[in-house]
């Protein structure tokens, strides 16, 4: 038996009475309990629960740190990263989710992006030290004193003259440039502290770390007292654009769509690295639960009938080198990040599909109980929210798939003596990462 097969798993799930966990929000929103700083004083895993106001909530443990530890990896540097993340995330009021990045006040995105680089990057290098999460933030700040040097005339001009200003010290001084992150070797660009010292090397990031390097200038400017108008940042829905600022009182009605709130920043970023670390890299047409699902044969291939005999053969060679504990990402991801990604979705508490998403990954890693866990608490409150959504052959797609997942789940836990799957392991250990 694997390391992951070994007993940590689980077992019973706690069950919260409604006194003491319902809340005022009549909506079917899940929440989390946070480890520390958030709540407990003790790091040692996050919770979620599922607020409905028809049933008991269900109190689940996210599983890939303790998975790590129980296969003989370190993650005290990962459970730091992770508290973190969640000490910003608690500043995220209703209202502090829909405040524009550029005057948000109570939670530090700057911070919290680094957070997330930090945990993943302890996930993928093992190093015996932290990423030093003060010291890029530094870094940061250091691009808002370098413009300060440099345009200090444009602090007393107009509005258009001042964003000009800082659009020519970003993109053409310091050289920063879209990338779009699809190529898997540009992973780097969907972290921020990649992305700050791409400006000594590649110089390129996602539109959501050059929108959040755009914003980090314009909080630290209005902080010193040097900027006293309101810019909103543009975010861009193309493949190519850049995120540039705008005068607020200048703003249009479709303009609206453009504007990145913290709430939409945050998980921008983590659905940018969940899109790109996600295991099942075939059929960019399929959203990644489908891709999943397909993957266990829980989901109709039609849409695949015609895929070559070269895409099957690179699922095959990179699965295999996978089992071997090389590391790659050419057609098959990396699964610990995008665990690591699906659970923080879950902690920020904006989308119900994470929690199927997870549970399908769950599936894969050998979690059974722990994915039907997952689904059962996604199918319960989709039935009861208010918020419905309308039927399509797509959601009739993913609806017939996580029943046929949950299916065979269960006909799994009613085996007797089942055990994991014996290469579990192999999704989580230490592979190396070519940066």
């Amino acid at each position: 038996m694997s390391g992951l097969a070994s007993p940590w798993i689980l077992g019973a799930f706690h069950f919260s009475s409604p006194s003491s966990s319902a809340t005022s929000d009549d909506n079917s929103r899940f929440a989390i309990r946070h480890p520390c700083p958030c709540t407990s004083p003790s790091p040692s895993y996050s919770g979620v629960v599922c607020r409905n106001k028809f049933a008991a909530a269900n109190d689940l443990k996210f599983v890939l740190h303790d998975a790590l530890d129980s296969a003989g990896t370190d993650t005290t540097h990962a459970r730091a990263a992770r508290d973190g993340f969640c000490s910003q995330i608690k500043n995220l009021s209703d209202l502090e989710r829909e405040i524009s990045i550029s005057i948000n006040k109570e939670v530090d995105l700057g911070k919290t992006a680094l957070f997330i680089a930090a945990e993943d990057d302890s996930l993928i290098s093992h190093s015996s030290v932290p990423l030093p999460v003060d010291a890029f933030i530094d870094r940061l700040d250091s691009l808002s004193m370098g413009y300060c040097s440099q345009y200090s005339s444009s602090l007393g001009s107009s509005p258009e003259a001042f964003l000009e200003c800082l659009n020519r010290y970003l993109y053409v001084n310091k050289g920063f440039r879209r990338n779009s992150a699809r190529n898997q070797l540009e992973q780097r660009a969907l972290y921020l502290h990649s992305v700050r010292s791409a400006v000594l090397t590649h110089r390129s990031g996602s539109a959501s770390m050059l929108s959040l390097v755009y914003s980090e200038i314009l909080k630290m400017l209005r902080l010193w007292g040097l900027l006293n108008f309101d810019v909103e940042v543009f975010f861009p829905h193309d493949s190519h654009s850049s995120p540039r600022g705008y005068l607020k009182q200048k703003s249009k009605e479709a303009d609206q769509p453009h504007i990145m709130t913290s709430q939409s920043l945050l998980v921008k970023i983590l659905r940018d690295l969940k899109d790109a670390f996600w295991p099942f890299q075939l059929d960019h047409t399929r959203s990644l639960f489908l891709r999943a699902a397909e993957a266990a044969n829980c989901s109709d291939r039609s849409n695949n009938v015609k895929e070559s005999a070269f895409e099957l053969a690179s699922v095959k060679a990179a699965q295999h080198r996978l089992e071997r504990g090389v590391w790659t990402s050419v057609r098959f991801g990396d699964m610990r990040r995008a665990l690591s990604a699906c659970e923080r979705l879950i902690i920020l508490e904006t989308d119900l599909n994470e929690l199927r998403d997870y549970g399908a990954l769950l599936y894969h890693c050998g979690f059974y109980e722990e994915s039907l866990q997952y689904l059962k608490i996604y199918q319960d409150a989709e039935k009861s929210s208010s918020q419905k959504q309308p039927s399509s052959s797509f959601r009739d797609l993913e609806k017939n798939a996580v029943e046929k997942l949950m299916i065979r789940l269960n006909l799994i836990m009613m085996e007797e003596g089942w055990t994991r799957p014996s290469n579990v392991g192999n999704f989580l250990h230490n592979n190396s990462d070519p940066w």
